[in-house]
């Protein structure tokens, strides 16, 4: 192992790759769960999805862009839907959020959870029920909770104790009753990264159990009698693919439900579990079913409430990533090759650390294809970086591509519908990419290329 002072991104000196990728018998195969389930290799070698070639959307559309199946993101919310039937499924919108998206959720029956004005703002204008909205944030300013209170959304997700008294005020003076659940600080370590881990103590998220601040809040919200304390709400960090969190999470968290009823004598009727399921990015990846994730999650509710002798309170997840990463895929456009002294071979591309932010700041893996056409020639061990001023610009740190991959061709990197274009920047001023959706053999444009006219109306100077 080779330490280096930059840190890890730049630390794997050589051509080796991690080990776990292996070099592929045939480097244009499609490793399906990586995909979203309408892609395919047409006749001509070139992707297609749903029916439609990416290079013909890539003519029409420019590079870079995230493509959109439609019909694979409303599958997985019906494979939600499926799996937990008596759940109330809320989608994350913070992972990716646009009116287009929101109509969609909505059709299938699902509700959405939102953490800032701005997405309540997109969910509204798009119609969304407000009944079937979910208000998280650590930081509610009073113009916030004061647009929700005023459009009915269902439940808002409380955060502090500052949150409380500034909530109680807005409902007292409007003679409303809101629905809220306490957000609990389960002191899990959730076996992911440090910066999307959010149930550990030392965190800004939700009140402390250990502690004793989420009783404290519950016991408030319950004596005062303004807000409609419905249950409580954990969630414990984020790409997860260990159950054993959950279930330190629901054993905690149920425990408090049962101090709550013997203090109080009041059983809260609802209880979120949060949600963070992972999603396959690598061949290293292996996420659970839907199907799985439901009998897991039922069985340990059931257990810990017969356990501490509550009801089993009516619950809600919160898939965010689970629906929409696999759904999406960045189409690039390739501009250089170029071999460094034999150590690797960078690709570069047409976007980069704007629009894929994730392995900068995460370190996290992604892989990818050659998009327009098949190639004959051999696997080539290669990284495939952005067109940004910045050596940590990497969009996929090692990749298998064929060695022929040259300028003008079209690269495919999967699963970048979570966090991607929602973490979008214009690093370099440079425009943030459009989303195509594609269903039916049909393309259509739900969110707009940025153009360098809209970087300069903010410019006021």
């Amino acid at each position: 192992m080779r330490a280096h002072e930059a840190g890890a991104l730049h630390g794997d000196i050589g051509s080796r790759g991690p080990a776990w990728l292996r070099s592929p018998a045939d480097v244009n195969a499609l490793v399906p769960q990586l995909w979203p389930r309408n892609v395919t290799r047409a006749d001509d070698g070139a992707l297609a999805v749903a029916g439609l070639g990416v290079r013909e959307i890539a003519a029409e559309y420019g590079t870079p862009l995230y493509v959109l199946d439609e019909d694979d993101l409303r599958s997985r919310c019906r494979d939600f839907r499926a799996a937990f039937p008596d759940v109330d499924i809320y989608y994350a919108g913070k992972a990716f959020l646009c009116r287009a998206v929101v109509r969609m959720i909505a059709e299938e029956g699902l509700h959405l959870d939102v953490c800032t004005g701005g997405e309540l703002a997109t969910a509204l204008s798009a119609g969304m029920p407000p009944e079937r909205i979910g208000f998280h944030g650590n930081n509610k300013s009073v113009a916030e909770l004061t647009r929700a209170l005023d459009a009915g959304v269902g439940r808002i997700i409380l955060d502090s104790f500052t949150e409380i008294d500034r909530l109680t005020a807005l409902a007292r003076e409007r003679g409303v009753r809101p629905g809220v659940l306490i957000r609990v600080t389960v002191g899990v370590e959730a076996h992911t990264h440090e910066f999307i881990a959010t149930a550990h103590e030392d965190q800004k998220f939700g009140f402390s159990l250990a502690g004793g601040a989420a009783a404290a809040a519950a016991f408030q919200v319950l004596d005062e009698g303004v807000l409609d304390l419905r249950g409580l709400h954990s969630h414990i960090g984020s790409q997860i693919f260990d159950a054993s969190g959950f279930e330190v999470s629901a054993r905690r968290v149920l425990a408090l439900q049962a101090q709550i009823r013997d203090a109080r004598g009041v059983e809260l009727p609802e209880l979120d579990l949060g949600g963070g399921f992972g999603i396959a990015y690598t061949t290293q990846d292996d996420p659970a079913s839907p199907q799985d994730l439901a009998k897991r999650l039922r069985k340990i509710v059931d257990g810990e409430c017969a356990a501490e002798r509550l009801a089993v309170p009516h619950l809600s997840i919160e898939p965010g990533r689970a629906i929409v990463g696999p759904a999406v895929f960045t189409l690039y456009e390739v501009g250089t090759v170029k071999d460094v002294d034999g150590i690797r071979t960078y690709v570069s591309v047409d976007g980069g650390m704007s629009d894929n932010i994730r392995t900068a700041l995460y370190d996290a893996s992604y892989s990818a294809t050659m998009a327009n056409r098949a190639s004959v020639a051999e696997p080539m061990l290669a990284r495939v970086v952005g067109k940004h001023c910045e050596s940590g610009d990497i969009v996929v740190k090692d990749e298998f591509l064929p060695a022929d991959v040259q300028p003008g061709d079209l690269v495919a990197v999967p699963g970048t519908g979570a966090y991607c274009r929602s973490m979008a920047s214009n690093y370099n001023h440079v425009p943030r990419p459009p989303v195509v959706a594609v269903r039916d053999g049909r393309a259509r444009l739900i969110v707009r290329r940025e153009t360098e006219e809209d970087l300069l109306a903010l410019d006021v100077g």
